[in-house]
């Protein structure tokens, strides 16, 4: 098992790894809109935050050698499902892989450091 770590995308707010990769697998921790060059969440609508999430996720993606393409499973946590179709234009601006990657979205009662949507993924090396 290997860290992969990427300086285009933020820190880790606690004890975990940006992802690790192991065999031909990337696992991404789930990704908030924290814009990595202020360590803040973005400003901004949903999609202003997707976008910044969706950013984070792949060039942690790009540092582990894979991309959004060859995701195999994402999960969006969100703190309003009332929000899915808005987060989900966007996310289908970025996936855009055939086939698409499976997913599951789960409404959360909150989200590390006040963010409306985090993104995890698992995808191929």
């Amino acid at each position: 098992m290997k860290r992969v770590e990427s300086d285009a995308a933020p820190a880790p707010v606690g004890p975990y790894s940006q992802a690790v990769s192991h065999g031909e697998y990337v696992f991404a921790s789930g990704q908030i809109p924290i814009d990595p060059a202020t360590g803040a969440i973005v400003e901004g609508e949903i999609e202003a935050q997707t976008e910044r999430v969706i950013a984070n996720l792949a060039a942690v993606l790009e540092a582990a050698g894979s991309n959004l393409t060859r995701v195999l499973k994402a999960t969006v946590y969100v703190t309003d499902l009332a929000l899915f179709a808005r987060i989900n234009a966007v996310y289908a601006k970025h996936f855009t892989g055939d086939p698409p990657p499976a997913r599951a979205t789960v409404q959360v009662a909150a989200l590390p450091l006040g963010a409306d949507v985090e993104i995890d993924a698992i995808a191929l090396i």
